[in-house]
């Protein structure tokens, strides 16, 4: 993940940069590919919401996870209100960033939304990291790090 925003700056919901190389060292990330337009994607948001939550800050230890938004909204305005109104407590690219297209493409996102969970150098774990969550539970988390690990020693 780090290498994946290597050179950009990511944002909190009080509109503070944030170095991803910090944020994201050492963590299953959630590409969080969504717009405030998108019916479905209101509707997963606080979903999402919840699970991150209870995954963060109300386990303990916190969970080694964290959440980028990339917004398909149509303006800032709109990225800023969506992303104040119903995300959770984490990070986003800013809406100005042209790299949001870069990331759609490599992650081959042609619908919103569209969590695709990657391990910290941007491989994929899974694309279907939204499924998972409402088929699975908190319980799809454990398997993501299981996946994280064995990529970690099968490159060891």
């Amino acid at each position: 993940m780090v290498e994946v925003f290597s050179g950009r700056t990511l944002v909190n919901k009080e509109g503070d940069l944030v170095d991803p190389e910090e944020a994201l060292r050492n963590k299953v990330v959630g590409l969080y590919f969504s717009g405030g337009w998108c019916p479905p994607c209101r509707d997963f948001t606080p979903l999402l919401c919840d699970f991150f939550t209870e995954l963060v800050e109300e386990t303990e230890p916190p969970a080694q996870f964290e959440i980028v938004f990339i917004s398909s909204d149509k303006s800032a305005e709109d990225m800023v209100e969506y992303y104040h109104d119903m995300h959770g407590d984490w990070l986003a690219l800013p809406w100005s960033d042209p790299y949001k297209h870069e990331l759609k493409k490599r992650y081959n996102i042609t619908v919103v939304p569209k969590l695709v969970i990657v391990k910290e150098n941007g491989e994929v774990i899974t694309d279907k990291g939204r499924k998972q969550i409402r088929d699975q539970g908190l319980a799809c988390f454990r398997s993501w790090v299981e996946v994280a690990e064995i990529f970690q020693n099968f490159k060891a």
